[in-house]
C-alpha cells in the first residue's frame, strides 16, 4: 500500500518565495482588470472624482459653443490665478468635512488674515515675511479656540464658527479703521507673485513629468509589498500606462497654457499644499485618523485614537489655510480692504470642496477634491463673465451644482452601505 503524497506547505503570509505563476496570475491584471475595478467601485457607490470631472467637461463645452474665448489660453490662465486665492481655502474646508464638522468662518479669517498683513506691512513697517507668518499664527490660535469650544465645551462647531466670523468680522472692521482699506505696493513681491509671476516654460513641463514618475514609483512600491504578503496587486504594464495617460494629460495642459501666459507660480503653490496635504491624508497616521475620526468617532477613540487631538488639528489646518488663502487674495487685488473674504468666498470654499467629492457627511473626502471643485466654480463664474451675464445667474447655477453634488453624494453613500462599504 503505497502513503499519500504529502502535500506541499502553503506559503505564509508575508513570505516572499513565491511561485511565479502565482505571482503572474496575482498581477497580470492588466488594463482591461483595470478598468473592470474601476466600473465595479462605481457600482457600489464609490464615484470618487468622476461626477465632477464630468461636469467641468459639460461645463467647458457649453461656454465655449456660447463663447469661443473661454478655453483660449490666456482666459485660462487668469482662472488659475481666480482659482488659487479661494482654492487654499478650501483646503482647510476639506479638513474639517472630513471629521464630519463645519468652519463658516473661513471667509472672515481670510479678510483678517489680509487686513493684519496690510496694516503690519504697509503701516506699521514690518517686512513682509513676518507680516505674513504673523497672520497665519493668529489663524492657528483661532483655529485652536475653535477646537477648545468644541473639544472642551461642546459647542458645535456650526454655532463656534459663526460666532467667530461675526468676532473677526469686527476685527477686520478695526484694524482697518476709518480708511477701510490699504493698497499694497505695486512693484512688491507679493503683489507681483498674485499678478504677474509665471513659471518658465521649462521648468512647468519638468513639473509636469513628476506626478507620472511619482506614480510608477509609489505603484510598483506598493505592488511589491502586496505580493510579499500574499495579495492581488495591479500589474506593472497597467500602472505604466496609467502613467502616461497622466503625464500626456498635464503635458498637454502645460503646453497649452504656455501658448498663452504661461502656468501661474500662484496656482502651482496650490497645487503644492494640495500634494503635502494629499499625502499626509493617505499615506500618514494622521490622516487615517481623520478619516476614522469622520466615519466613526466612537469607533475610533475605542481604537485609541486621540479624537480630541485630531479635531484640533483639523480646525487649526483650516484657519491657517484661510489666512494664506486671504493673504493670497490681497496679493491678487494689491489691496486689503473691508470688502475682503466677504461676499462669496466663505460659501464657495465650502461648496468647492464639496463639489468637488468630500462628503459632508464626513469619513470620506480628498485635498484633490478642492482642486476640481474651485476650477468648476470659477469655471462657471469666467463663462458668466464672458457672457456679460448678471451675478445672480452664477450663484443660481453654482447653487444647482452644489445640490446636484450633495445629492449624489447621498446616493453614493446609500449605495455603499447596501453594498456593505460604509
Amino acid at each position: 500500500m503505497s502513503s499519500p503524497v504529502p502535500t506541499p506547505p502553503e506559503p505564509q503570509r508575508g513570505s516572499i518565495p513565491l511561485d511565479r505563476a502565482d505571482v503572474r496570475l496575482r498581477t497580470d491584471v492588466g488594463f482591461a482588470g483595470a478598468l473592470s475595478s474601476f466600473f465595479d467601485k462605481v457600482r457600489s457607490g464609490d464615484l470618487g472624482m468622476l461626477p465632477v470631472a464630468v461636469g467641468l467637461v459639460v461645463i467647458s463645452a457649453v461656454f465655449t459653443s456660447l463663447n469661443p474665448v473661454f478655453l483660449l489660453p490666456n482666459n485660462l490662465v487668469n482662472l488659475l490665478f481666480d482659482c488659487a486665492t479661494v482654492g487654499v481655502i478650501s483646503l482647510g474646508i476639506v479638513c474639517v468635512l472630513i471629521v464630519g464638522e463645519i468652519d463658516l468662518s473661513v471667509g472672515s479669517m481670510s479678510g483678517f488674515a489680509s487686513a493684519m498683513v496690510g496694516t503690519l506691512w504697509v503701516n506699521q513697517g514690518w517686512p513682509v515675511g513676518l507680516a505674513i507668518l504673523a497672520a497665519i499664527a493668529v489663524g492657528a490660535v483661532v483655529g485652536y479656540l475653535y477646537a477648545i469650544l468644541f473639544n472642551r465645551l461642546g459647542m458645535p462647531s456650526f454655532v463656534a464658527t459663526l460666532a467667530g466670523l461675526l468676532a473677526l468680522l469686527g476685527l477686520q472692521l478695526y484694524v482697518l479703521g476709518a480708511a477701510g482699506s490699504i493698497n499694497l505696493p505695486f512693484e512688491s513681491a507679493l503683489v507681483k507673485f498674485g499678478q504677474i509671476l509665471i513659471m518658465p516654460a521649462w521648468l512647468s513641463h519638468a513639473a509636469a513629468l513628476l506626478p507620472g514618475i511619482v506614480m510608477v514609483v509609489s505603484g510598483i512600491a506598493v505592488m511589491r509589498r502586496r505580493v510579499a504578503a500574499n495579495l492581488s496587486a495591479q500589474s506593472i504594464g497597467g500602472l505604466v500606462v496609467k502613467a502616461i495617460l497622466l503625464t500626456a494629460l498635464l503635458e498637454f495642459a502645460v503646453y497649452y497654457l504656455n501658448r498663452g501666459r504661461g502656468v501661474p507660480w500662484m496656482f502651482c503653490l496650490f497645487l503644492v499644499l494640495a500634494v503635502v496635504l494629499n499625502y499626509a491624508l493617505t499615506r500618514t497616521k494622521w490622516g487615517r485618523s481623520m478619516m476614522a475620526v469622520g466615519g466613526n468617532r466612537e469607533a475610533a477613540r475605542r481604537a485609541g485614537i486621540n479624537v480630541r487631538r485630531v479635531y484640533a488639528s483639523a480646525f487649526v489646518l483650516c484657519s491657517m489655510l484661510a489666512s494664506l488663502g486671504g493673504i493670497l487674495a490681497a496679493s491678487r487685488l494689491a489691496s486689503a480692504s473691508q470688502q475682503a473674504g466677504s461676499g462669496d468666498v466663505n460659501l464657495n470654499a465650502i461648496a468647492a470642496a464639496v463639489i468637488g467629492g468630500t462628503s459632508l457627511f464626513g469619513g470620506r473626502g480628498s485635498a484633490w477634491s478642492a482642486v476640481l471643485g474651485i476650477i468648476v466654480i470659477q469655471a462657471i463664474s469666467s463663462g458668466l463673465t464672458l457672457l456679460n451675464l448678471s451675478s445672480s445667474l452664477r450663484y443660481m447655477i453654482t447653487g444647482g451644482v452644489l445640490a446636484i453634488a450633495v445629492i449624489v453624494d447621498s446616493l453614493a453613500r446609500r449605495s455603499r452601505i447596501s453594498h456593505g462599504r460604509a
